[in-house]
């Protein structure tokens, strides 16, 4: 990789960010019910739960190719503790080596992109061995780690889908921040949020954060699940972020500031009047995703999928499918302009988007949630973005999103957004290749960032403009070669696993001139580097696409990023397996082969890699130029004490780089002496060339090959169709290794998959004939010919106005002083079916189940409560309701004796209390409410591990769902941030459920 790349960026102009712009939103309250998965807060694993991953063992019966064999060899040493790939919590480090500067600005970060990576690690681990487990314990770890739990996105549900956001504009340069945030300019209308709540119950959004400081080195301690800004001995993974003024801004012109906000550190707004103006500001938190590396988690958990499959273990991943399936509805934020507005838009006043209008169904750089920490402000907003680059495009995951039964997503809409998506980045590809076969940058719905009108002559691609180094410009976006690996490879993905003729064209096209640029010898490789880019693409036409005669690309510098040689190799073995194209398998085998006989060390594979660009460790900020840009007469610091302030240079705001033990090296650069070299163990790039070890034997093994199709399907029969939907059954095909599923087909065109030997054509026209064929496919890529075809024609158009049946048997399975949990018989429908019920409490709605179970919680202890349900179908209409249940809360438990243990850390006008509960009696406590009183007028701020609230000098803290039970000896740990006013002596007395306590 160059010295100077860098790979991601995911900086936004953030949009709600204080006072002036907070959007009142009353009367919006949080679903209680899901569908499918809950929200990201009831993940498995804890910040103390999660175990490092186990190494691999050391040999698996049946995995005798030797590229299986480098596969098991790579992932031991990936897996192996004493190497570092991995915390102690277990989570994936950015590399091994802590020093070391590129989009991660420290080693010891990680990444959504690292998090996908280890995905498709586990993946292969389990179509090699069979063991699926690993891979589950990667998704649980990546839920726990990377997915802000409810606790972090706590205002979720003010969000106003009506107007998601208040828009700030982007600029070229750092220099031109903060950007005030103008509520003149109309964001459009978020057209899923609406139906994203409906379907999982819940407010809060399925997406990785991009970054996340894993020892905590800056020291913000924003703990997922645990807290905002809880310092430097906070311990644990802490969300951060970087990137947000403009495509000049690199990684050394960063500074970096927590993902949630209480102004404990940074200035006397926090970090955010760095980077938006306002005429006040609220604490707040804030996320970012970039949507390749979700893509990716997709991509990767869709083949463990058919895999596992082939392996008759299709429940052992089926959990897990079923999560990714529910990133994917979130990840349609990625295809929607920044603040909604229509595609095509060359002005700030163009019109807002309705409906659809705002999607550009690309995948954009980024899309970003934030509100605020105060849970009774009520504001929360959400952006996309207006940027794509060719890159970030996934065109197999949309492809799977849009047609694999288990993983098209469960919201109304989704499967009609990834299937128009799919076709969409494939149209990207196409109107971006050079005639060279190189892939040029990407286009923009905002131009400079601010709804520019572009320069006369810009090509566009449905309106919007191209541009040939998107987002960032230091480097340029699109020199780094490894942009076109990582993108390919999803094209040739999704060549292998659907024969799309599309894909195929623009890989005919690519691989020549990868080949002819890729260099392998007995004692040395080398393969693309860095690209230069002239002209520009014809502005795009679908029907009559133009050849880009102007457009040109050549290979500036060849080098050995291990990394890129890996997904290169992958790209070309999948692309060789389905084409049957013999110098790409062999070029990917030489380069392969060079790679582990070159570049292996104790640690994995590795490369020297000069890093000139360490001279940018001191540079300061030159006007208009490079460096780290703060305002005049803006001041702050950084948890360590690191002063922020104009003049600063790049490691003045990281002072903890000068004790890093490689840090001799960038000194003595900086002194006069030789640019420093290294051999970094980046965790995306040894799991690259891990894959690419295991793909070549899956595909190409000598062992065992297979070549062999699977035997036509027969037996295609339609079963009682509807207006809109088609039941089909079939026989199963035979394999000489193992079937791993069905393409099924209607009117000559791909309708979605299935494992099994049944799949429903759905979202069909009342009254039309159909045509239907199937084919089977197997685990390498070989497929059957199509069956013989069967027609069917869908019903006409029912008028439905008949109620379901009333719901009966309403009962309890389990009620506690706080919660009741709730069963029924189904109702039925002959009309448009059963879409769900309602479930009220004393005449008021407290839930939408889908299915006949719900469990009502935040009740009142010892409290008579009236339950009734009534059932409603696809068509709006509603049963009566079911006879009333009268259900009483569990009593308070008496407490038989407690202690309490107060202590205190203070500073200036703050502290954070620590609070010990232990029962000292012989009876367990279920359910306990701790109380006690400040005298010299303390305010609890924000508290985690209990609920907290306080009323004048009284402050309440009742247990969480996990911690309400106390056995007899047993204690709870909980705490808060509270202010003072200079004194804080401790409160005299606790109680415990009404209990007095002694103090220890």
């Amino acid at each position: 990789m160059s010295a100077s790349t860098r790979r991601r960026s995911a900086w936004v102009a953030f949009a709600a960010l204080g006072a002036s712009s907070i959007l009142a939103v009353a009367g919006l309250t949080p679903a209680t019910a899901a569908t499918r998965s809950g929200p990201a807060a009831t993940s498995p694993l804890t910040a103390t739960s999660a175990a490092l991953p186990a190494a691999a063992p050391a040999a698996v019966v049946g995995t005798d190719g030797e590229y299986t064999q480098r596969f098991l060899t790579m992932y031991e040493k990936i897996k192996d503790p004493a190497n570092g790939y991995f915390s102690a919590q277990g989570i994936p480090y950015h590399s091994v080596e802590t020093l070391i500067v590129e989009a991660p600005d420290y080693g010891h970060e990680t990444t959504s992109e690292a998090y996908s990576y280890w995905l498709w690690l586990e993946a292969l681990y389990g179509q090699v061995t069979g063991d699926w487990a690993p891979l589950n314990h990667a998704w649980a770890t990546l839920e726990a780690y990377m997915i802000p739990t409810s606790a972090d996105q706590p205002t979720n549900s003010f969000y106003n889908a009506s107007s998601p956001a208040t828009y700030a504009a982007e600029y070229n340069h750092p220099s031109s921040y903060p950007s005030q945030l103008n509520s003149g300019v109309r964001s459009g209308q978020d057209p899923i949020a609406g139906e994203l709540k409906a379907t999982y119950g819940t407010s809060d959004v399925y997406g990785m954060h991009w970054l996340a400081d894993v020892d905590n080195v800056y020291g913000f301690g924003a703990t997922a699940g645990a807290g905002c800004e809880l310092g430097p001995t906070a311990t644990g993974s802490s969300y951060i972020n970087t990137f947000q003024r403009g495509p000049q801004e690199s990684v050394w012109e960063t500074v970096p500031q927590p993902s949630c906000e209480e102004f404990k550190y940074g200035g006397r707004n926090g970090f955010l009047d760095l980077f938006t103006g306002d005429s006040s500001y609220a604490k707040q938190w804030k996320y970012t995703n970039a949507p390749d590396a979700d893509a990716r988690a997709v991509e990767a958990v869709y083949w463990a999928k058919q895999w596992a499959a082939a392996q008759g273990k299709s429940a052992d991943v089926a959990a897990t499918v079923d999560k990714a399936s529910k990133m994917g509805d979130y990840l349609r934020y990625a295809l929607f302009d920044k603040y909604f507005k229509t595609i095509g838009c060359t002005s700030p006043s163009c019109a807002a988007g309705t409906g659809k209008t705002s999607a550009h169904y690309l995948l954009s750089w980024y899309y970003a949630w934030g509100g605020a920490t105060d849970t009774n402000a009520g504001w929360a907003w959400r952006i996309g973005s207006s940027h794509a680059h060719f890159g970030y495009q996934n065109p197999l995951a949309a492809w799977v999103l849009s047609t694999d039964a288990d993983l098209i997503p469960a919201s109304t809409t989704a499967q009609s957004d990834w299937s128009t998506s799919m076709q969409r980045q494939l149209e990207f590809y196409q109107w971006l290749q050079s005639p060279q076969g190189g892939i040029a940058g990407g286009a923009t719905n905002s131009w400079d960032g601010a709804y520019a009108t572009p320069p006369a002559g810009t090509p566009t691609f449905y309106g919007m403009g191209y541009t040939v180094a998107p987002v960032y410009n230091d480097p340029p976006s699109n020199q780094w070669f490894g942009m076109q690996a990582w993108g390919m490879q999803r094209v040739a993905e999704l060549y292998y696993a659907s024969g799309n003729a599309q894909a195929k064209a623009i890989l005919d096209k690519w691989v020549p001139w990868v080949l002819a640029n890729t260099t392998v010898t007995a004692t040395s490789w080398q393969i693309p580097s860095e690209l230069t880019w002239t002209g520009k693409p014809d502005t795009w036409n679908k029907a009559n696409p133009g050849s880009n005669s102007g457009l040109s690309v050549a290979v500036k510098s060849y080098g050995q990023d291990v990394g890129v040689a890996g997904d290169l190799s992958r790209t070309l073995l999948f692309y060789a397996a389905k084409s049957g194209d013999t110098a790409a398998q062999a070029k990917a085998k030489a380069l392969l082969d060079a790679v582990w006989a070159q570049n292996q060390d104790p640690l994995g594979v590795s490369a020297v890699e000069i890093r000139t660009d360490y001279q940018r460790f001191d540079d300061t900020y030159v006007a208009g130029g490079d460096g780290v840009y703060i305002p005049a007469g803006w001041t702050g610091t950084m948890p360590n004490g690191d002063a922020i302030k104009p003049g600063v240079s790049f490691q003045d705001i990281r002072s903890f780089y000068k004790a890093d033990p490689a840090y001799s090296k960038v000194q003595a650069y900086l002194d006069g002496g030789a640019a420093p070299t290294f051999r970094y163990h980046r965790f995306w790039a040894q799991t690259a060339i891990a894959g690419a070890m295991a793909d070549y034997d899956r595909l190409f093994g000598t062992s065992t090959p297979d070549t062999s199709a699977p035997s036509v399907p027969t037996g295609l029969a339609a079963g009682t169709v509807t207006s809109t939907t088609v039941p089909l059954t079939w026989t199963a095909s035979t394999d000489d290794r193992a079937v791993v599923g069905y393409d099924v087909f209607r009117d000559g065109t791909l309708a979605g998959s299935a494992t099994g030997t049944t799949f429903t054509a759905t979202g069909l026209t009342p009254a039309t004939a159909y045509a239907f064929t199937v084919r089977a496919k197997d685990a390498a890529g070989n497929t059957s010919a199509q069956s013989a075809p069967v027609t069917a024609t869908t019903a006409a158009a029912p008028v439905d106005t008949t109620a379901p049946t009333v719901p009966t048997g309403l009962a309890t399975t389990n009620v506690t002083q706080t919660s009741v949990a709730l069963t029924w018989s189904a109702s039925t429908d002959t009309g448009s079916g059963v879409a769900g019920y309602r479930v009220y409490r004393d005449g008021t709605l407290v839930g939408s189940p889908t299915g006949t179970s719900f469990t009502d919680s935040g009740l009142t202890a010892a409290t008579a409560y009236s339950y009734t349900v009534i059932a409603r179908d696809v068509a709006g209409n509603v049963s009566a309701a079911s006879a009333p249940l009268a259900v009483t809360t569990a009593p308070v438990t008496p407490v038989g004796t407690c202690s309490v243990r107060y202590t205190t850390n203070d500073w200036s006008t703050g502290f954070t209390g620590s609070v010990r509960i232990t029962n000292t009696g012989t009876s367990p406590i279920t359910g306990w409410t701790l109380r006690f009183a400040f005298t010299s007028g303390q305010q609890v701020q924000q508290g985690w591990s209990a609920a907290w609230s306080q009323t004048g000098t009284a402050v309440t803290a009742t247990n969480l769902g996990w911690n309400g039970t106390l056995a007899p000896g047993a204690s709870t740990d909980i705490g808060f941030n509270g202010s003072h006013t200079g004194t804080n002596p401790k409160p005299t007395a606790f109680t415990v459920n009404g209990s007095a306590c002694t103090t220890a």
